[in-house]
């Protein structure tokens, strides 16, 4: 089981980004998936989730109304648009699916057990 994040890169502030995550190894259709992200001296932090149907997303206060998370269940990949960029946002940010089968985006870096590798993302002018 692997999860491979990219699309991370340098933009302006009020800019935008989409990183995709790509599962593989078997299906996640029954996977919650989620963003989370750490920045330089600071703890993982939570991002966004999405449930199996991709109709219920969780998101922090921090991104509400900035970011979108989506997901492609036939080609098995979790998106994030991420748009009004600020300075704050820059860190590196990590894709993670659950296995726990309960269909509830977690909030909690530890209900997650698979990884993917980072990508980083950085704002700045």
């Amino acid at each position: 089981v692997q999860l491979q994040a990219y699309g991370g890169g340098l933009v302006e502030p009020g800019g935008s980004l989409r990183l995709s995550c790509a599962a593989s190894g078997r299906p996640f259709n029954n996977n919650v998936l989620a963003w989370f992200r750490q920045a330089p001296r600071k703890a993982r932090e939570f991002v966004s989730a999405i449930d199996w149907s991709g109709r219920r997303p969780l998101y922090a206060d921090s991104v509400k109304g900035r970011f979108t998370i989506s997901r492609d269940n036939d080609q098995n990949t979790v998106s994030l648009q991420m748009n009004s960029l600020k300075s704050e946002d820059t860190a590196i940010y990590y894709c993670a699916a659950d296995n726990d089968r309960s269909n509830v985006p977690h909030t909690d870096y530890r209900e997650y057990e698979y990884w993917g590798q980072g990508t980083l993302v950085t704002v700045s002018s």
